[in-house]
């Protein structure tokens, strides 16, 4: 289970070692969801489907669809949005234009205000971890405008941080993660980090400054930030300059805001913590839509019940 994983970190914390045992939910799971992004031939997000336009299997059985809304502001009583933001504040960040990459990143923010909560992640050799309600959006600000380079970097200590604190969050989870992609500290494994994601219902939109890591470094960085995002049905960015951030904040914010929630109560009734993938399709219709791109994550852990009964 996700918790056994992670150790509890608390507010301030160096990098801890994570337990290597299988991911499972911490319980059994009834409504499984899962966020859908659907994209045209252009790129663009489509946003006029409707929920008898998807369908939806696990493990190659089809399931019923209980569940259906689109975009995140929407339905936010229900099913609220909860936004986590990883911000790389290591040496290695420094050479670039860091107060325009602030600004950039606050102003992107700002236009979330259907978001429940925030959770800023800040990480060079330790990692700082708060949460932020959108009445305390200043004193986010200026926590990271207070941020200054140095140190190594534990991306992936980080991301498991940050991951123990949204494992009890109900709802919609979206995770930013800005970083230069190259790891110098975490003492998870980028494999225990993948696993970490794939046991959690958190969906990641990477953005990549590479512009100063050594070209040997760079497709293996880009890569791995590739797969962390892909497996969650998220996105990568990779900027060739900090001016290129205002246009990549507008594209997510426009694919958060086209992205389609669906949900349903899965048919396999077994308890054995397995891994269950899940696929989307689009119905056959009229509506012509040519060549679609469609994001989800891959999969889930199902609930697990061990010999004593308890749900783990």
């Amino acid at each position: 289970m996700l918790g056994v994983w992670l150790a509890v970190f608390g507010l301030a914390v160096t990098s801890s070692v994570v337990s290597a045992q299988q991911p499972l939910f911490s319980s059994g799971i009834e409504l499984v969801h899962l966020g859908v992004t659907v994209l045209g031939r252009d790129d663009k997000p489509i946003t006029e489907l409707t929920k008898t336009d998807f369908e939806l299997y696990e493990d190659g059985e089809l399931q019923e669809i209980t569940y259906f809304s689109r975009g995140l502001a929407s339905d936010a009583e229900t099913m609220p949005m909860h936004l986590g933001v990883l911000l790389d504040g290591s040496g290695s960040m420094e050479e670039q234009d860091g107060i325009f990459a602030k600004t950039a990143a606050i102003k992107f923010l700002n236009k979330l205000t259907y978001a429940k909560d925030m959770t800023l992640v800040d990480f060079d050799t330790e990692v700082r971890v708060g949460r932020y309600s959108q009445a305390d959006f200043p004193r986010l600000v200026e926590r990271i405008r207070g941020r200054r380079p140095d140190g190594w970097t534990a991306l992936y200590d980080a991301l498991g941080v940050y991951l123990d604190g949204a494992f009890d969050q109900d709802g919609r989870k979206v995770l930013l993660v800005y970083t230069d992609g190259s790891d110098t500290r975490s003492r998870i494994p980028f494999s225990e980090t993948v696993d970490l994601l794939r046991a959690s219902d958190v969906t990641v939109y990477a953005i990549g400054f590479q512009k100063y890591i050594p070209s040997t470094q760079r497709n293996v960085q880009r890569m791995r930030l590739e797969q962390l995002a892909a497996t969650t049905g998220g996105r990568c960015y990779f900027p060739t300059d900090v001016e290129d951030l205002d246009e990549i904040y507008e594209q997510i914010t426009e694919e958060l805001e086209a992205r389609y929630s669906i949900g349903y109560v899965s048919t396999n009734t077994r308890t054995d913590g397995r891994w269950r993938k899940l696929e989307i399709k689009l119905q056959d219709s009229d509506r012509e839509l040519g060549r679609v791109t469609i994001r989800n994550r891959e999969g889930y852990f199902g609930p697990y019940i061990e010999d004593d009964g308890q749900v783990r």
